[in-house]
């Protein structure tokens, strides 16, 4: 994982103080500026959303442990939301890695909610369609 983090940054960092895509975004002469600009924004949204699960997976196992016993009381949490949290883990990091790997194609993620902190009480769900960011 820590050998992982440079590399990411350094991918970020680029993507986001390119002079190529700063002045992309900040033309808004012709329907084919937009096109560029807009794709360029679902382009970094989709890259923000993967280096945001990448680091946040770990988020899973309290989560679920916490939606697990809200369900089914606390012997429940502790014990198959623990490894149902680890499972949840693994699927979020593996998603973000997805989505980091594919960044230049501007899919929404298979993970809902996109962010871990985002419905923290809801179950994490994945998807098995890729559909285009809008």
């Amino acid at each position: 994982m820590k050998y992982l983090m440079k590399p990411l940054l350094m991918i970020a960092l680029f993507i986001l103080f390119n002079p190529c895509i700063v002045l992309a975004g900040n033309q808004q002469q012709g329907q084919g500026q937009n096109q560029q600009s807009s794709h360029v924004s679902r382009v970094g949204e989709k890259l923000g959303v993967g280096i945001a699960n990448v680091v946040t997976g770990v988020v899973e196992i309290p989560k679920t442990i916490m939606v697990s016993t809200k369900k089914n009381g606390i012997a429940y949490g502790a014990t198959a939301g623990l490894i149902t949290g680890i499972m949840q883990m693994i699927g979020r990091t593996m998603t973000g890695t997805l989505d980091l790997v594919t960044f230049m194609i501007p899919t929404k993620s298979l993970v809902h909610p996109e962010y871990v902190w985002n419905n923290f009480n809801q179950e994490t769900t994945y998807s098995s369609n890729f559909q285009m960011r809008r």
